[in-house]
């Protein structure tokens, strides 16, 4: 019998402990629609490559990204999101099926379907065509009496934020899953992160970071930053994941860093949805933030080899982690 997979002397949850894992996924819901070909020749209409394309495939992104990792990692995970009446969301509802994610989706007749359709030659993108709209205010109603009704049958609360106006009434969602004493993650966007005031931890990378504190000097510095934001938002701590220098942690403990382990980057396109639902997934599985963040960073690492939004496997955690070496991690009182 092989010894659990551990990251740092932590063990990786068992299939019971993440089959029992109840989370709820409530965000921008996306269809990414990749057509792949060949380029042999450019266009005599236009300075522009002619794709021969040979074969597509379309995969969930957004909040439903993050749905299908946390199934994939053995989750029982329910999502809520808006689709349009048209072919992608009706794709979106299949996908999210064969993924084993229980769909709750809400349909606005007078929007598409979000989509981001990408051309690629050689595996390399070549152009991205996005379709979106925001969707209409009474839609959001329903979001929200979906969300009322699913919350206090689930652990974990992740909200992901693609700023396509799913979660226009945010606040609400966090004030109601906190009246549940359910923890709630945030994957955010914009500069008003007082929307997610009362969240259990909100997971910023570094670019919204600093859309959000301003460019720091150094740590130190940073640290500052991010412990006046941490407190002024009422948060239990605040994630920053940092690419290829990992990730860190803040608390009223002070900062916890993880650094990333070294692999070859093939695409980052939905590293994110991996990141937090690997948490959401530890989290209410039983593992403390600093044991969940590990494993969070360790599927980071992971993902970011495969091409387009991807998931990460118990099994391929389980093969990083063997793997898993060197001076990565660092606590400190700021």
């Amino acid at each position: 019998m092989p010894d659990p997979a551990t990251v740092a002397g932590q063990v990786l949850p068992s299939d019971a402990q993440r089959g029992a894992a109840r989370v709820l996924v409530v965000g921008d819901v996306m269809l990414d629609r990749y057509w792949f070909g060949e380029v042999h020749r450019i266009s005599p209409e236009a300075p522009v490559p002619v794709v021969h394309v040979s074969r597509s495939e379309d995969r969930l992104g957004g909040a439903a990204n993050v749905a299908r990792n946390a199934a994939a990692l053995g989750a029982q995970v329910t999502l809520v999101g808006i689709v349009g009446n048209d072919e992608s969301g009706a794709t979106i509802a299949r996908l999210c099926a064969q993924a084993g994610v229980r769909a709750e989706l809400v349909a606005d007749a007078s929007v598409p379907t979000t989509m981001k359709m990408r051309v690629l030659g050689r595996q390399q993108q070549l152009l991205r065509v996005d379709f979106e709209q925001a969707p209409a205010p009474a839609v959001l109603d329903e979001v929200e009496r979906a969300f009322a009704r699913l919350v206090a049958a689930h652990d974990v609360v992740v909200l992901s934020d693609y700023a396509k106006g799913v979660l226009g009434s945010v606040e609400r969602l966090v004030t109601l899953a906190r009246e549940h004493g359910r923890v709630t993650l945030v994957d955010p966007k914009g500069d008003d992160y007082a929307r997610y005031r009362g969240a259990t931890v909100v997971t910023p990378n570094q670019s919204e970071m600093r859309d959000a504190v301003g460019r720091w000097r150094d740590e130190d510095d940073l640290a500052a930053r991010a412990q006046r934001l941490r407190e002024t938002l009422e948060l239990e701590a605040l994630l920053v994941t940092r690419s290829e220098h990992g990730m860190t942690l803040y608390t009223a403990e002070g900062r916890d860093h993880v650094g990333s382990q070294a692999r070859e980057v093939f695409d980052v396109s939905g590293a994110g949805d991996t990141v937090i639902a690997t948490l959401a997934v530890m989290r209410a599985a039983g593992l403390d933030l600093h044991s969940a963040m590990r494993w969070a960073n360790l599927a980071g690492g992971v993902v970011v080899g495969k091409l387009g939004t991807s998931i990460v496997t118990p099994a391929e955690l389980d093969a990083a982690s063997q793997d898993w070496a060197g001076p990565h991690s660092a606590r400190s009182a700021s």
